[in-house]
C-alpha cells in the first residue's frame, strides 16, 4: 500500500508523542481497575501445585509468551500453550492442579472458548485477563483481571496498542507480586539466568576460573632470585607465590616488586625468595564467589590473588584478566 500523503516527520513525532500519552494513561487507569480479584489470582498462583499455563491468541498470545517467560524466570513455574494447538493435543500439557491464565482482550476468543469444557474437566483454576468482564471467558473464570483501556493508540482505534501494553503491564504486576510473596532474591534470579551478567556474578566461583596445578607459579622461601624470576616469567602471570613446606602461601613477588628492586639498585644475585617477597599476600578461598575475589582486588588495588583450600594450602591463582574473560568484571 503506497502512502496517501508525502511523509511528514513532524506528524510522525506528534503521533509518537500521542501514543506515549495514551499508553501512559492506559497504565494509570489499569491500577484503578484492579481489586480483590488480583490478590486472589496471585494467591492461586502462589498455592498452585502444578504450573501456571498461559494462553492467548494473536497479539494476546505474544503477550502471553512474554508473561510466561517472566513468571518462569522469577520463581513461578510457567509456560505458554497455544490455544489452537491445545485443541489438537497440546491440552495434554495441562494437568489437574494447574492455574491457567487466559489472555483475551475481547474475552470471546473462539480457540479459548472451545477448550473451556475440557479445562473444567481437568479441574484447573482459570484466571482470565480481559477488557470485557461480561464476556464468555470472564463468565467461566474463577478470577477476572481487567485489562480494559479507554482507547487504543492506533489513530483508527483498531490495532491492539494500548490494550497490549496494559496486558503486558498486568502480567508484569502478577510476576512482581509473586516474586515478592515467594521471597525471591538475587541469588534465585541468578540460578534461572546462569548465562546472564548477574548469573556470572552470583554463581561463578573462584575454582571455576583459577589457574591450578603446574600453571600456578610458586617457589620455596629459600629459592634463589634466578629461580624465582624463571618461575614468574615462565608462568606468565606477572607474579609468583612463595609457599612453605606444607604448601601454605607465605608471600608473593610481582613484576612491580622487581621494578622497584631494580630502581633501588639492589644486588639481585644475592637475594632469595624470602628476602624479596611481599609477606601476608591477599588470599581467597577456592569456594568463594568470583565476584568476591574481584572485590578483594579492587579494595586493595591489586591485579592478582592467591587461592587456597579450606586448610590454607595454595591451590590456585587468579588475576583480573581471568575475571574479565569470564565477564565477571
Amino acid at each position: 500500500m503506497s502512502p496517501s500523503r508525502p511523509f511528514d516527520a513532524e506528524r510522525a513525532l506528534r503521533l509518537a508523542q500521542r501514543t506515549f500519552e495514551i499508553e501512559a494513561r492506559a497504565l494509570l487507569g489499569l491500577a484503578a481497575r484492579q481489586g480483590a480479584g488480583f490478590g486472589r489470582a496471585v494467591q492461586a498462583m502462589l498455592n498452585c501445585r502444578g504450573r501456571v499455563v498461559v494462553m492467548g491468541m494473536g497479539k494476546s498470545g505474544h503477550v502471553g509468551r512474554k508473561t510466561a517467560a517472566t513468571l518462569a524466570s522469577t520463581g513461578t513455574p510457567a509456560f505458554f500453550v497455544h490455544p489452537a494447538e491445545a485443541s489438537h493435543g497440546d491440552l495434554g500439557m495441562v494437568m489437574s492442579g494447574d492455574v491457567v491464565l487466559a489472555i483475551s482482550n475481547s474475552g470471546e476468543s473462539d480457540e479459548l472458548a472451545a477448550i473451556l469444557p475440557a479445562m473444567r474437566r481437568l479441574g484447573v483454576t482459570l484466571v482470565v485477563m480481559t477488557a470485557q468482564p461480561e464476556s464468555t471467558l470472564a463468565r467461566h473464570a474463577d478470577m477476572v483481571l481487567s485489562s480494559a483501556v479507554d482507547e487504543e493508540a492506533c489513530p483508527l482505534n483498531l490495532a491492539p496498542t494500548a490494550s497490549t501494553t496494559a496486558q503486558m503491564a498486568l502480567g508484569d504486576a502478577l510476576a512482581v507480586a509473586l516474586l515478592d510473596a515467594r521471597g525471591f532474591r538475587e541469588e534465585d534470579f541468578a540460578r534461572s539466568h546462569p548465562g546472564g551478567a548477574l548469573g556470572r556474578k552470583l554463581l561463578m566461583h573462584v575454582r571455576d576460573l583459577m589457574r591450578s596445578g603446574d600453571a600456578v607459579p610458586r617457589v620455596a622461601p629459600d629459592a634463589s632470585f634466578n629461580e624465582l624470576l624463571r618461575e614468574m616469567t615462565g608462568k606468565g602471570l606477572g607474579f609468583t607465590a612463595v609457599a612453605d613446606a606444607e604448601g601454605r602461601p607465605i608471600g608473593i613477588f610481582t613484576d612491580g616488586d622487581l621494578r622497584r628492586l631494580i630502581e633501588r639498585g639492589a644486588d639481585l644475585r644475592a637475594l632469595s625468595a624470602s628476602d624479596v617477597m611481599h609477606r601476608s599476600p591477599r588470599l581467597v578461598r577456592a569456594d568463594a564467589l568470583a565476584v568476591d575475589a574481584a572485590g578483594v582486588m579492587e579494595q586493595h588495588r591489586i591485579t592478582s590473588v592467591l587461592v587456597v583450600d579450606e586448610a590454607g594450602r595454595l591451590v590456585g591463582a587468579l588475576n583480573s584478566n581471568d575475571l574479565m574473560r569470564a565477564k565477571v568484571i
